[in-house]
């Protein structure tokens, strides 16, 4: 009888009552045998109910082994490394408390990993409402849109292939601890990091479009801009260290942020400057607009005309202008460490 490989699926999470048993209850129906496989969740000293959850949910189905551990620290990358320090597993995987991985997730990313495809080994994130609203709606519809996401693989990726970056991701545990595992002077972009850092090496991050999970997005646009303002803060703090790795689909936000306020402010004296800036509001509307359009064809959902474009600017000036934001700190005020 074939031997598998043993598992960690490593999770930090805080305050995850609602959507905990939703990962649990995916991760019992992993194809994968649950005798090689176990959960670490890094709790973030969470004030809801969500240890509990976890404990009641073990009592049921003990054929899946978890183990809660304290992140004291409570920021995911340094949850992610204490759960990867308590992992026994030869494999690791990383997944979020407000995700549903397909049951097949850990079967295909193990044998990409078998396989050598990758040091890292992930898939498409599938993006889904978690509220039946107009808003939450929207924004799952959105966050898979390329004027939204730009050219973001795991988004809408159809085929296999070598990419920047994947959601999550499946390590030899050995291989992650060897690279530093997770950076804690991040607030976000850990992964992305992570992957920078993997490239770096002379590494490899492989995508297969068949390793799939169900993410919940934020349901309100103000959560929604306070997810981009902390990625897009973050990122710039990223790249003080790493430059190169920075993408155009991430460089567009900040420029178009720092275009808008140039030409607002040469508006004050320019005439020349005002038609500039209708132009350039008038065309991104347009967008916008045409992005909702598409998005209503294709789902039918008449709401999403007006909803998708307002998300999509939402994530375009949060990210861009904490980008700057991030900046501006850094190169006048305090040197935000990365």
């Amino acid at each position: 009888m074939e031997i598998s490989p043993k598992v960690s699926v490593i999770v930090p999470c805080y305050n995850e009552e609602s959507t905990i048993r939703l990962m649990l209850d995916a991760l019992v129906r992993q194809t994968y045998p649950k005798e090689d496989l176990e959960v670490v969740v890094a709790d973030g000293m969470s004030n809801d109910n969500t240890v509990l959850e976890i404990e009641n949910f073990q009592k049921s189905h003990p054929e899946l082994k978890i183990r809660v551990i304290e992140n004291q620290k409570r920021i995911i990358p340094a949850g992610l490394n204490r759960a990867l320090e308590a992992a026994k597993g030869e494999y690791v995987i990383r997944l979020d408390a407000h995700c549903v991985p397909h049951p097949e997730y850990i079967t295909r990313s193990i044998a990409g990993l078998e396989k050598r495809l990758g040091d890292n080994v992930g898939g498409v994130w599938k993006i889904v409402p978690p509220e039946n609203t107009w808003i939450a709606r929207s924004i799952a519809a959105a966050a898979s849109y390329p004027l939204a996401v730009g050219d973001a693989k795991y988004r809408f990726a159809d085929s296999p292939g070598e990419v920047d970056t994947v959601p999550f991701g499946a390590f030899r545990r050995e291989y992650l601890l060897s690279i530093g595992g997770f950076n804690e002077t991040l607030l976000a972009n850990e992964d992305y990091e992570l992957n920078t850092r993997i490239r770096q090496a002379g590494g490899k991050i492989w995508l297969d479009q068949n390793i799939q999970v169900q993410y919940y997005s934020r349901s309100t646009l103000r959560q929604l801009a306070r997810q981009y303002w902390r990625y897009g803060y973050w990122k710039a703090a990223m790249l003080r260290r790493f430059p190169g790795s920075l993408r155009w689909r991430q460089a567009l936000p900040p420029l178009f942020v720092l275009g808008l306020i140039g030409l607002l402010a040469a508006s004050i004296w320019s005439v020349a400057a005002r038609w500039v800036l209708l132009v350039v509001v008038i065309i991104y509307g347009m967008s916008l607009l045409l992005s909702g359009l598409d998005t209503t064809l294709q789902s039918r959902r008449f709401s999403l005309i007006f909803g998708v474009p307002l998300v999509i600017a939402t994530m375009h000036l949060s990210w861009g202008s904490a980008f700057l934001v991030s900046l501006i700190t850094w190169l006048f005020g305090k040197k935000t460490a990365a």
